[in-house]
């Protein structure tokens, strides 16, 4: 059984790992995409507008590095099991927040939303399984524990 969790693991993992490439590649249409949902706070903005200048880098392509780069750390360290709940809860409020920023299908007509909220739901799943792996845990559970309440 626990041969089943890690091939599992690391198949699920690749998810991540996958995604998270695709967005270096053409990096510039994902921080147009970014760059389409997310407003700056006016709090934060000057800080924002420093780190530009340090980098010389608009604020969505350093979003679209930062979230690329959690998704392809995340993926590894839930496919090695290192820190997995930890990463785990960071894809689940990554995805979450995701999900109700770029998924918008309560603002599209009927028929023409169908795409997204099957998007939607497939993200919805994919917090399930997070949840799935924050609670199995590093150890492996004895068969007796798991199956001695039948």
């Amino acid at each position: 059984m626990p041969a089943f969790v890690t091939f599992g693991r690391i198949l699920f993992a690749v998810l991540f790992i996958y995604t998270g490439a695709t967005k270096f590649f053409p990096l510039q249409a994902t921080a147009d995409l970014i760059a389409g949902k997310i407003v700056v706070p006016d709090v934060i903005a000057p800080y924002a507008k420093q780190v530009e200048t340090a980098t010389a880098m608009t604020t969505p392509q350093l979003l679209a590095i930062a979230l690329g780069g959690l998704e392809i750390l995340a993926g590894l360290m839930i496919a090695l099991n290192f820190g997995a709940r930890f990463f785990a809860m960071l894809m689940v409020i990554y995805i979450a927040v995701s999900t109700v920023l770029f998924a918008d299908f309560w603002n599209q007509a009927a028929p023409e939303n169908a795409a997204v909220v099957v998007d939607a739901l497939k993200n919805l799943s994919i917090i399930g399984a997070l949840f799935m792996i924050m609670g199995y845990g590093r150890e492996t559970r004895p068969a007796e524990a798991a199956y001695g309440d039948v």
